[in-house]
């Protein structure tokens, strides 16, 4: 017997004072843009329609109930914010997706709450979700599960930007420029004033980049300061005042990059060499004799990340993290600086799963290909963070777990921070003193006993020893 209740979805619409995650999460993405058309199909109240007029972008917010009025166009930019949740006729909910991406002209973002809020939610069992006190419903999604619907429905290749929101993409121009973007950011450029600043941001680029920029590259004010230079004056000028060890240093970290770009482009799906956004193109053809050898090279990247051995070769020789008997960890500051398959692991995991916006530190495993974003929010102001929360995607499987410590008594908590960061960060001379000072004491004599608050401050007491800032004290005697 068919079930014919129907929800009161309006109650699902919450008011907030600022942007949605969602919202947010795309605006970083440069998504949300001025220039770009917006449709948030299903805005509810529309704070975030009104969050985003406020940043000039070109919105229009239509709601069922809410805005029944507003003219539904097709526009640049979709948003489905929350909506595939609420929706108890998994027909209708399939209906609503398939509108969504038809009135997307470059890409539909979707978010739904994930199974980890479960204990949030609560209602009785009801066609494929939970009825609630309210009479409102919930489905709660696997984050592959949310990833593989989108995919199923839309016919396109999904990428998961972070938990619970993924972008789908109208063509393959869009998608790999988001990748290249998550991968290798826009260079920053010196400003340019005159000839001589605009060729000092010349030499600047190549010695970062380890190429000359096209024309198109270059900022536009750059670009009319050194129009009058014929293409080899340009060259030999660069040649002639650029540090030749730094371009090379440039080529190396460029050639990198781009092998870890076609990995990870061939992990969600790689295109012709005409696709590629220009800035990949043409290192492409500056460091590689042809797009086949570059494919070819990150196809071997990408199988060596199936090889434990090779995977836990490259932790051991990786010049940042701490390594444990298990895992690898990471400073998101010293992620860049690990070996590039390792680099390769992180961004499968994030592009898989999607990356966290609030994270501290990588959790890479040495066998199995799991991953793990931690979130220590005072590491650099605490002498011993607390993890706030973790967030896991097993690769095999692509599921994932999420885990608050918000409410704990005894969280877990951080030493010898020094070690997850790179040697030439401005903190780790500080960080280190401590370390040394804590060895000295004696606190480290126990370390299964000292994971955790109650763990370290029982061996505090121990020493007698108390922490002021990054300092390690004597106990005052009263205390």
């Amino acid at each position: 017997m068919r079930q014919t209740w129907k929800s009161d979805r309006r109650r699902t619409a919450i008011s907030r004072a600022n942007l949605s995650v969602p919202a947010r999460q795309a605006l970083a993405d440069r998504q949300l843009t001025q220039d770009r058309t917006i449709l948030d199909y299903g805005c509810g109240r529309g704070d975030d329609v009104r969050a985003l007029e406020r940043l000039d972008c070109r919105i229009v917010g239509w709601d069922p109930y809410y805005r029944p009025e507003a003219r539904v166009e097709p526009s640049s930019v979709v948003l489905l914010t929350y909506v595939l949740n609420v929706i108890e006729d998994p027909a209708e909910r399939r209906t609503t997706l398939e509108q969504a991406w038809e009135l997307a002209t470059t890409i539909l973002i979707v978010s739904a709450r994930l199974t980890w809020e479960k204990s949030k939610v609560k209602g009785e069992a009801f066609s494929d979700g939970l009825r609630t006190s309210r009479q409102t419903f919930q489905h709660l999604y696997g984050s592959s599960e949310l990833r593989s619907y989108v995919e199923d429905v839309t016919g396109a290749r999904v990428v998961s930007a972070a938990p619970g929101i993924v972008y789908a993409f109208k063509d393959d121009a869009a998608r790999l420029s988001y990748l290249a973007q998550r991968i290798v950011p826009d260079a920053e450029w010196l400003s340019s004033e005159d000839t001589a600043s605009a060729i000092t941001a010349i030499v600047d680029y190549v010695e970062r980049r380890g190429r000359l920029p096209r024309i198109d590259e270059m900022p536009r004010t750059t670009a009319e300061l050194l129009a009058h230079f014929k293409p080899n004056e340009l060259k030999r000028l660069v040649r002639d005042s650029a540090d030749q060890e730094k371009v090379a240093e440039g080529a190396k970290r460029s050639t990198l990059n781009t092998l870890l770009y076609l990995a990870v482009e061939l992990f969600n799906g790689r295109g012709p060499f005409s696709s590629l956004p220009i800035s990949v193109q043409l290192d492409v053809r500056a460091f590689f004799t042809s797009y086949k050898e570059a494919c070819k090279r990150s196809d071997r990247m990408l199988l060596k990340l199936r090889d434990d051995g090779y995977v836990r070769g490259a932790m051991n020789a990786s010049q940042v993290g701490k390594l444990t008997p298990t895992a690898l960890y990471v400073h998101r500051r010293a992620v860049d600086h690990m070996p590039t398959v390792l680099r390769l692991y992180e961004h499968c995991a994030s592009i898989a799963a999607g990356r966290p916006q609030e994270w501290t530190v990588v959790k890479l495993k040495h066998q199995g290909r799991a991953a793990s974003w931690l979130d220590y929010p005072d590491f650099d102001t605490d002498p011993h963070p607390r993890i706030r929360s973790s967030y896991m995607v097993d690769l095999q499987s692509l599921e994932t777990s999420h885990m608050s410590y918000a409410k704990s008594t005894n969280r877990p908590l951080l030493h010898r921070k020094h070690e997850f960061l790179p040697s030439d960060d401005p903190d780790v001379p500080m960080y280190k003193r401590l370390t040394d000072s804590e060895v000295r004491a004696g606190l480290y004599e126990r370390p299964h006993l000292i994971g955790t608050e109650n763990g370290w401050e029982a061996e505090l007491v121990r020493c007698g020893r108390q922490l002021r800032g990054h300092r390690l004290i004597r106990r005052d005697a009263s205390q």
